[in-house]
């Protein structure tokens, strides 16, 4: 190619092709990676159990997560963002299906052995951004089964999963740390397994010599709460619900955990700074076992859930440093959120509940965990990408179950009339720049309640009102039941008799939804 240049004695010119190729390292704060990038990188920073109350910049004062405050501080923080369910399972499903979990049977709590429940010939969250030439990777918690049935062999390549829902690489637990197998997998396999002692996993009946809670408390370095389940196989001092043997030298401990999927999340981000990227970074706290690394244990005041609380934060704090030092955080939209709501007493005396100390995980919401009350499914959410999305505050009703339209609309990936029925692009309001978000949303947790604009009706449900285990009420009741949030977030006052015209609308609206297929 001929250059022409103002300058023919300067031999520099010869070179200016060459010199677009470095010209990032010349200017300062430009580094090649982000000038290579034309695309945002998303990163999902997805907590366990992590309530509305537990983060500071949310209201908490007896614990302080200054990352995440800092994250809300150049982001959007909102404060009526739900996921869709209150427990773990069903809330995933639909973050990667786009379809409200209760459409679909099998999208229950899932033990450790179970099949994979997400579709691979559907469009998925991780697949929309493959479709669209990202690296997508997966790092944590995975809880949505592997395999095509329960029975499997842990020792050989496992699949379906992950990467065939459109992940390139995941690095996962497959369920949650309180069940077996508690190994790590990396893609397909089980990650350090020795062959000659070989992986059995079995829900219903023991297997092989290993300990169990029930038989050996004497071995618990964490007594089990009565009743919970948590009495099976013991690994690292710790009894899970469910048995295993085998696989010694591929179980993790506890401790190790959150440390190993915060330096494999970083690696994929250094791997992938020279094309957009897609992570899914899976946190396992607060969720129970909490065994936080040791250099966190004591450090809240609170206990290990606390403590566990402290580690999440300075997580978030290692992933924006990564993205800085890689000259990337300018070009990255990093969402936070968690999948349900709180818990404290979930099946370990891990002193939770004994050194409360005052602190309220729901803020000053009904429920936690498993309820169809606010503190279930309403949690924290804030989203950042510097000189692209202003610092604010927004009231904007948002839904998990829309990540996918709003990123499908993003990278304009269209999607077929089946693919993601339930999910609506809200990107402005991802961005902050529309207030208002949904007109409605559906919520579950063993009942349906449905949100439309500041009013929260609940259908009736034959469910336990109140779960004794763990000390939360569940929003059942025989009698419908209608709240004005705006007034009343703290759902104490059923205001469904004094507006019957509401609650007719709300419950046919829901029916609506419950009957309408895309």
């Amino acid at each position: 190619m001929k250059i022409f240049c103002l300058f023919p004695r300067i031999t520099l010119c010869a070179y200016l092709p060459m010199l677009w190729l470095v010209l990032p390292l010349a200017i300062p704060g430009l580094a090649p990676a982000a000038f290579a990038q034309q695309r945002p990188n998303v990163v999902l920073i997805y907590a366990d159990d992590l309530g509305y109350g537990d983060v500071s910049s949310y209201g908490a004062t007896k614990i302080t997560t200054p990352n995440l405050d800092r994250l809300a501080s150049q982001g959007v923080r909102f404060t009526r963002g739900y996921a869709t369910s209150a427990t773990c399972t069903p809330s995933r499903y639909a973050l990667m299906t786009g379809e409200y979990p209760w459409r679909k049977q099998g999208t229950g709590v899932l033990p450790g052995d179970a099949a994979l429940i997400v579709p691979t010939d559907k469009a998925t969250l991780p697949g929309v951004f493959k479709r669209a030439g990202y690296a997508t990777g997966i790092v944590g918690k995975w809880h949505l089964g592997l395999g095509d049935a329960v029975e499997k062999d842990w020792n050989k390549d496992i699949q379906p999963g992950p990467n065939e829902v459109g992940f390139d690489y995941a690095f996962i637990f497959p369920a949650t740390a309180d069940r077996v197998p508690t190994v790590f997998m990396e893609n397909h396999r089980v990650v350090g397994l020795d062959p000659s002692d070989p992986i059995r996993v079995d829900y219903r009946n023991k297997v092989g010599n290993d300990p169990t809670g029930s038989e050996h408390p004497e071995l618990l370095k964490m007594k089990a709460s009565p009743n919970h389940g948590h009495d099976n196989t013991i690994v690292n001092g710790i009894g899970r619900i469910g048995y295993m043997s085998g696989g010694t030298k591929a179980r993790w401990t506890d401790e190790e955990v959150p440390l190993t999927f915060l330096q494999k999340a970083k690696d994929f981000i250094g791997e992938h700074r020279q094309k957009p990227f897609f992570l899914f970074y899976s946190l396992t706290e607060p969720h129970v076992p909490r065994m936080p690394s040791t250099v966190f244990k004591g450090k809240s005041g609170l206990g290990y859930r606390g403590d566990a609380i402290l580690q999440l934060d300075w997580a978030v704090g290692e992933i924006m440093k990564e993205l800085e030092h890689l000259g990337l955080a300018n070009n990255t939209l990093l969402i936070f959120t968690s999948d349900n709501g709180p818990v404290l007493d979930d099946g370990y005396q891990d002193e939770a509940v004994t050194r409360q100390n005052g602190h309220q995980p729901s803020g000053s919401m009904r429920g936690g965990k498993y309820s169809a009350f606010e503190a279930g499914t309403r949690v924290p959410w804030i989203v950042s990408w510097p000189g692209k999305v202003k610092p604010a505050e927004s009231a904007a009703l948002l839904s998990q179950v829309d990540l996918l339209a709003s990123f499908a609309g993003m990278l304009r990936q269209p999607l077929d009339p089946t693919d993601a029925p339930d999910s609506q692009d809200m990107l402005k309001a991802l961005l902050g720049t529309d207030k208002r978000g949904r007109e409605a949303l559906v919520l579950h947790a063993g009942t349906l309640a449905i949100v439309k604009g500041n009013w929260k009706y609940i259908a009736p449900g034959s469910g336990r009102a109140y779960n004794e285990l763990t000390d939360i009420e569940l929003g059942n009741s025989p009698a419908p039941q209608l709240y004005d949030l705006r007034q009343d977030i703290g759902e104490r006052q059923n205001v469904a008799a004094r507006h019957p015209e509401k609650v007719k609308e709300l419950s046919a609206l829901l029916q609506q939804i419950k009957q309408a297929k895309k």
